[in-house]
């Protein structure tokens, strides 16, 4: 892949009037060219198309992420969810230093499911991911309490119990609104287990927050 083709296809549908208001509505956190969502996902659909999705080309990746503009940066999620099978755990390392950079929640909920795709795989990313619960940086917090959110059956409780636990007690929107998040999905499977979660840890560092947000289908 070529970032340059990207730019050459998003210098046609720049947009200086809408990069501003977009930039004003991310509070400054980024640059934007002014393309919106619809006319990036086309182009991402027309260069993505004939790419053999089992090469991982972590130079484009890096290119797309390094650059300035949130579009180009979007484009590189976009393309690691395309690859997301054939990421391994030898990959950990390079999506982890995606999860710390340029970091916000739309783009760590792109990246918490790789994560948890790869671990669904192998096992042995389990441990990382109990490592980053307990990490300063609240957004490593978020992977690890929000990959196994689809996993339906394949929930491994004990696992998200342990990583919710270590994040009992928290203030942070972010961490709560996961927890939160985390446990409705799993609501949808397991109505049973949730409701039993919540009794147990509501008086015990359970946020308001979280437990509004899991309670939602219960």
């Amino acid at each position: 892949m070529d970032i340059d083709n990207f730019i050459f296809e998003f210098d046609k549908l720049k947009d200086e009037n809408r990069a501003k208001q977009m930039k004003a509505y991310m509070r400054g956190k980024f640059e934007f060219l002014g393309i919106g969502a619809v006319d990036r996902k086309n182009i991402e659909n027309i260069l993505f198309k004939n790419e053999d999705k089992a090469y991982i080309d972590f130079n484009f990746v890096d290119d797309c992420y390094d650059n300035e503009y949130r579009e180009l940066q979007l484009v590189a999620l976009n393309y690691l969810k395309l690859k997301k099978k054939y990421l391994k755990y030898d990959d950990i390392d390079k999506l982890k230093r995606y999860i710390l950079t340029k970091s916000w929640w739309y783009s760590i909920d792109v990246l918490d499911k790789i994560v948890g795709d790869i671990a669904l795989r192998d096992s042995r990313v389990n441990d990382i991911l109990l490592e980053w619960s307990l990490d300063d940086n609240i957004w490593l917090r978020r992977v690890a309490i929000d990959h196994q959110i689809l996993r339906k059956n394949k929930t491994n409780t004990e696992l998200l119990e342990k990583i919710i636990v270590n994040n009992l007690y928290q203030k942070e929107f972010f961490i709560n609104k996961a927890i939160g998040w985390s446990l409705r999905d799993y609501s949808k499977t397991n109505k049973k287990w949730v409701s039993d979660f919540i009794e147990k840890y509501k008086n015990a560092g359970l946020s308001n927050l979280s437990i509004r947000e899991a309670s939602k289908y219960l």
